[in-house]
């Protein structure tokens, strides 16, 4: 069964690109909330993301993964697979 991603995002921001484009490669689908410039939908994101406002926030199964960084360092740990596959 397939993980259940979301992704927080700016359109122009280069970190959630490049978040992104690890998904694409790995055939993800993920639900992407494109806030730019939403407040509140900011502030929503933060709230699930334990006071985190940078961009991206990346969520796997409900559980927060944290930003581009974060998800790169799983896969670079071999750990990203496992997460995407539950």
């Amino acid at each position: 069964m397939a993980a259940r991603v979301e992704i927080y995002t700016w359109k122009t921001c280069p970190f959630c690109i490049r978040a992104k484009k690890l998904l694409t490669q790995k055939g993800i689908d993920f639900t992407e909330y494109s806030i730019d410039g939403d407040e509140i939908a900011r502030d929503k994101m933060s709230r699930r993301a334990n006071g985190r406002r940078s961009l991206p926030q990346i969520f796997i199964n409900d559980r927060h993964i944290g930003g581009c960084d974060d998800i790169h360092d799983l896969d670079n740990q071999g750990k990203l697979d496992d997460l995407l596959e539950r």
